[in-house]
């Protein structure tokens, strides 16, 4: 064995060289979900202040299914999800469009696509909060200045328009991420493709349809799994702007996992949520790749 590391093959010499790697991973990546799907078969509550592991096998799971807020919080996630998403992709190629046009100074364009997605989240959060805020928000002024409206509207203390306002600042905030992953992949586009096409007469609506978006695809499908991966994960923006209110109308399965683990010091059933989550995520990335494979 130890004339082998001495004079290591390819393959020993590979191996040694990814343990670090491998053992780094296994200690960031999968000891913590092992752990997660480990407490979730326990009741294990730090309220009492004796913390004690109670085994409880899938109970925590079928309480689960029978939770009505866990079924809220799925509805409000996937909610986002399918509105933020297309919306962010839709808005996001529109940006990055712009920016791909020849300015004489691309950096200032360059510049405003990037900001949106270096704020942080929370930051973000509590600047739309205060757009939407009842009696100091910009765009309540906004609409009386229009004579749009009289009274002002308490935006984030009702549910649809909380909801709306929360989609909205999660659209601004994404979009920019997903205008730089499409501006890279509008970059990598041959120029010739579009000479050949005005040559052979195709206006700018059909070579957008025929060489922009099957051109652009890979990064599109690439766009839209991190979005997608993070919509489901939602937390900052919706807690910084309502807490999930008004009552649980705009609570997200991170939030009621932050509520059931944190506040309520229920490990068990926090980490039985936070499987769940980890799952749905799973799947939804196991569509995503196996279409790729499939355009591939």
């Amino acid at each position: 064995m130890f004339d082998k590391l001495k004079d290591p093959s390819e393959k020993t010499l590979g191996l040694l060289l990814l343990a670090p790697a491998f053992l780094l991973i296994a200690l960031i990546v999968v000891y913590p979900i092992g752990k997660l799907i480990f407490n979730s078969f326990f009741d294990f509550r730090l309220s009492g202040g004796t913390g004690d592991f109670k085994f409880v096998g899938i109970n925590n799971y079928l309480d689960v299914w029978k939770d009505p807020d866990f079924w809220n919080a799925a509805k409000n996630t996937v909610l986002i999800t399918l509105i933020t998403v297309p919306g962010a992709l839709v808005v996001g190629l529109g940006l990055a469009m712009l920016a791909n046009l020849p300015f004489k100074r691309k950096w200032p364009v360059r510049l405003a696509l990037l900001l949106p997605w270096a704020l942080p989240l929370s930051f973000a959060g509590l600047i739309f909060a205060w757009f939407f805020h009842t009696e100091y928000g910009v765009v309540n002024d906004v609409l009386r200045i229009l004579h749009i409206q009289e009274e002002t509207t308490m935006w984030l203390l009702k549910p649809n328009w909380a909801f709306a306002a929360i989609c909205l600042t999660i659209i601004w905030k994404a979009s920019s991420f997903m205008g730089l992953i499409l501006l890279a992949g509008l970059q990598m586009i041959p120029k010739t493709l579009y000479e050949a096409a005005e040559v052979d007469g195709a206006s700018h609506w059909q070579q957008f349809w025929q060489i922009t978006i099957p051109m652009l695809m890979p990064s599109i499908i690439v766009a839209l799994i991190f979005r997608t991966i993070t919509a489901l994960q939602t937390f900052d923006i919706p807690y910084t702007m309502t807490k999930g209110g008004p009552g649980n109308s705009t609570e997200t399965l991170a939030m009621l996992i932050h509520k059931t683990t944190i506040d309520y010091l229920d490990v068990g059933y926090g980490s039985t949520l936070a499987v769940c989550m980890f799952l749905i995520s799973l799947v939804v990335t196991g569509v995503y790749l196996r279409r790729v494979g499939n355009a591939a």
